[in-house]
């Protein structure tokens, strides 16, 4: 039996996917995580999604997969890693993992249709949608057709919703929501490398600080 608020959560361990997951836990969905090993240049941000999912309770299923033709430079060291947060137009960051989105949201779909979930959420917005092509409007749009087309869950009119609720606020805003949630902000990483501490120069790490910034609230990093 589907249950309307049953959700699969994408979480990154990164500050907007712990804000949706907070966000559907106020919503009173009964979430469970899915966390992605993909061979990133670090594991920070796993280790990040499984403290988060501890604290909150959640199920959480953490998936060890792999890009072996690499393509991004968060899989490969040769690329250059972007820094200072200066987007440039109609240009695609290297950061870009090709078409990771799309992966993972077919793993969360189906997951979802397993457990009888009703909902996936996702931490996308529009900062993420000037530079990567599957943070798009259009594509989620296109992919919830996807779902409702391309599952039993959909034939049987029992449709699986993909929730981004983040995607129309900025940065700033979805650190005044995570505050507002309670989000432990301090247990999520940001930083596109692994250091012991965020390297503050990295686009991911930039952009965070600005949001933070503007939202005129300290950061806070665990000792990890």
């Amino acid at each position: 039996m589907r249950n309307k608020k049953k959700a699969v959560v994408l979480l990154s361990g990164g500050l907007d996917s712990a804000t949706a997951l907070y966000l559907a836990r106020k919503q009173g969905y009964q979430t469970n995580c899915l966390i992605f090993d993909y061979n990133q240049r670090h594991q920070k941000e796993v280790n990040a999604a499984r403290k988060i999912a501890r604290v909150l309770n959640c199920k959480f299923q953490a998936l060890k997969i792999a890009f072996p033709w690499k393509g991004s430079a968060l899989l490969d060291s040769k690329l250059t890693m972007p820094s200072g947060g200066r987007l440039l137009a109609n240009k695609i960051p290297s950061t870009y993992v090709p078409a990771r989105n799309l992966i993972f949201l077919s793993f969360a779909l189906a997951y979802a249709e397993t457990i009888g979930a009703g909902a996936i959420f996702i931490g996308a917005h529009t900062q993420d949608y000037s530079g990567y092509p599957d943070c798009r409007p259009e594509f989620f749009r296109a992919f919830d057709k996807v779902a409702s087309l391309g599952t039993k869950a959909g034939a049987g009119n029992k449709k699986i919703r993909i929730k981004a609720p983040l995607l129309n606020k900025t940065k700033a805003e979805i650190v005044r929501l995570a505050v507002g949630l309670k989000v432990p902000f301090e247990l999520t990483w940001s930083c596109y490398r692994g250091g012991k501490t965020p390297c503050g120069k990295c686009d991911s790490c930039c952009y965070r600080a600005k949001g933070f910034q503007e939202a005129g609230i300290e950061d806070r990093f665990d000792d990890r």
